[in-house]
């Protein structure tokens, strides 16, 4: 993965340079960022399997999905006494309309089946997906998880996490749930998946919750999954959460959470190779995008890592969080991450490093360019000490590899605090490159803060702490 030098980059040479001029054009700048990287929520038109390599398209990383031939089994939910009027349970009409479909492509002979779901507002508890298989909201379906927890149901721990991420034992089912499929399409006309999850937040914080919660979208051990074109709202926790994946496309979502909403993550690669993460929008009370692999000494004997990530024109806020974060979980590896072109306003933090002791696992070759902020408190964070471990059995020796993180076109305006950028004793944070990094509204008074850590930059405003000056060579960066 190269990075896009600053001369190369008309959009980040713009937004550097306007930030000495009037206010007017720093605004015009700012809405022409947002506008681009949000345009989709307003005008997508979509077919059910929609054109992944147009020409003359922007550069994309959707091709990892192969798109299915048409489904040769086409139903709707009321063709299984679903009612759409937004009180009645359709569960049980959920479980049958993929059940049937499951039999009706094995008994004809493949090319899959497709469930549509119509205008509407459909309450349903989990339901688990089939392989070959398509799930089409109609534009003004909406599909709303059911306030019953018992339409919920425990299932076991994921085995590079050990327990529930929140509590010991199992944890909730996702609504949407699959395990072990092939060929999955979740999309629509601008439909709706709403995990209706302030109950779940209600258990949170009254310090009730007695399972982890459940995610509005798991997909684990699966391969060629496409999501696209919906939008995600109040998902009790993570939002979607690819887990021991591959050839994962989501693209083109709008994924909404209220921002105090806890841990309501918007996008999390989990242990999963040949992701794609493209032209979303997304506000949470967690990070906007977590790429992660395993929690401790799970994670570490499970061994899967999080490989060829591509996160790319992804904008959004989180005030309690960042933008893109790696990691805290990333016991099983995570490499060969891009993230380009984000827009991050109104958050806690930028661009995040998460790991601790205990953890093990590496971080390595993770590129993040061409990156606008407006009112970051922390627009660079590396961090330890997060403290949070499954079990007492963690090992303390467990140290994180953390080498070849580069970072460059990033402009921040009105940012509130320095980069804090802190390694761990015994495993310093190395190879760490920074260009063309301009940081605006800084105190004079405030620097960064910098500690086990060891790298290069140029080009970067203000003056980065000593530890990234130190390297005789930038031939690596």
């Amino acid at each position: 993965m190269m990075m896009t030098m600053q001369s190369d980059n008309p959009l980040f040479n713009a937004a550097k340079s306007s930030f000495s001029r009037p206010s007017l054009a720093f605004t015009l700048l700012l809405f022409a960022a947002a506008a681009t990287l949000t345009l989709h929520v307003a005008t997508r038109t979509i077919s059910p399997l929609p054109d992944l390599g147009a020409a003359g398209a922007p550069e994309t990383c959707s091709a990892l999905f192969r798109a299915p031939p048409p489904r040769r089994v086409v139903k709707s939910i009321a063709d299984f006494g679903g009612v759409g009027d937004g009180a009645t349970s359709n569960t049980a009409a959920f479980r049958r309309a993929v059940e049937y479909l499951e039999r009706s492509t094995a008994t004809a002979g493949g090319g899959g089946s497709q469930l549509n779901v119509p205008r509407g507002r459909w309450v349903t508890g989990s339901f688990n997906l089939t392989s070959d298989f398509t799930l089409f909201l109609e534009d003004g379906a909406v599909i709303l998880g059911s306030q019953d927890p018992e339409e919920w149901p425990i299932i076991e721990a994921l085995p590079s996490y050990g327990r529930g991420r929140e509590r010991e034992g199992g944890r909730h089912i996702s609504l949407i749930h699959g395990n072990s499929l092939t060929n999955v399409v979740i999309t629509g006309n601008n439909g709706t998946i709403d995990g209706q999850g302030k109950m779940w937040w209600d258990l949170w914080w009254n310090r009730t919750l007695e399972h982890t919660r459940g995610h509005l979208v798991e997909l684990v051990k699966s391969h060629n999954i496409l999501i696209s074109n919906l939008t995600f709202r109040n998902s009790p926790f993570w939002t979607v959460h690819p887990v021991y994946c591959s050839n994962v496309v989501i693209r083109d979502m709008t994924i909404l959470a209220p921002l105090n909403a806890p841990n309501t993550d918007g996008i999390d690669p989990d242990s999963s190779t040949n992701v794609c993460i493209e032209d979303c929008y997304i506000e949470s009370g967690d990070d906007l995008v977590a790429v992660k692999s395993g929690w401790d000494q799970y994670g570490i004997a499970t061994a899967k890592p999080s490989v060829n990530i591509t996160v790319r024109r992804v904008s959004g806020t989180t005030p309690t969080c960042s933008g893109i974060g790696i990691g805290s979980e990333m016991s099983g590896g995570i490499s060969h991450v891009l993230v380009e072109d984000l827009y991050i306003r109104d958050s806690a933090a930028g661009v995040r490093i998460k790991t601790d002791k205990g953890r093990g696992g590496y971080i390595t070759n993770i590129t993040i360019q061409n990156v606008v902020m407006e009112r970051v408190k922390v627009p660079l964070r590396f961090s330890r000490g997060a403290d949070d471990h499954p079990d007492e059995k963690w090992d303390p020796k467990a140290l994180p590899l953390v080498r070849g993180i580069r970072i460059s076109n990033v402009v921040s305006k009105d940012s509130r605090k320095a980069p804090l950028l802190v390694g761990i004793e015994g495993a310093p944070f190395q190879d760490i490159c920074m260009r063309n990094i301009s940081l605006l509204g800084i105190s004079p008074s405030l620097r960064w803060s910098c500690e086990f850590v060891s790298g290069f930059s140029d080009g970067v405003t203000p003056m980065p702490c000593l530890e990234l000056q130190r390297n005789g060579s930038s031939s690596w960066c």
